[in-house]
């Protein structure tokens, strides 16, 4: 019997399928265990499905993103501002019209 509290963020390892997953949410008020296997399959358990299991801790893959088509080259601009190079352009003619928004607020 598994005497493992369930909590969310946190890998498991089913010892007689192998299978890794991570619990993503817990219903307390239904009492169930939401968890997501590797492969990004979504599953449910009970309380009493949950204590029957046969699983252990386990360290989170190194390749944890899979389920959600992320690689290293998904992540390669997302902390740098990428300015242009040149600014002309047809939008860059656009000459802004005056919008009248009420007596607090005016746009020349």
């Amino acid at each position: 019997m598994n005497k493992l509290i369930p909590e969310v963020s946190v890998w498991y390892q089913d010892v007689v399928s192998g299978n890794l997953f991570e619990v993503v949410a817990i219903d307390e008020a239904s009492e169930t265990i939401e968890y997501q296997l590797l492969d990004g399959e979504v599953g449910e358990y009970d309380k009493s499905t949950w204590e029957q299991l046969y699983i252990g801790l386990a360290e989170a893959p190194e390749d944890w993103r899979s389920p959600f088509e992320l690689d290293t080259e998904d992540k390669v601009y997302s902390d740098q501002t990428i300015v242009p190079e040149n600014w002309s352009g047809p939008l860059s003619e656009i000459e802004p019209e005056s919008f009248d928004l009420g007596d607090d607020y005016q746009i020349p």
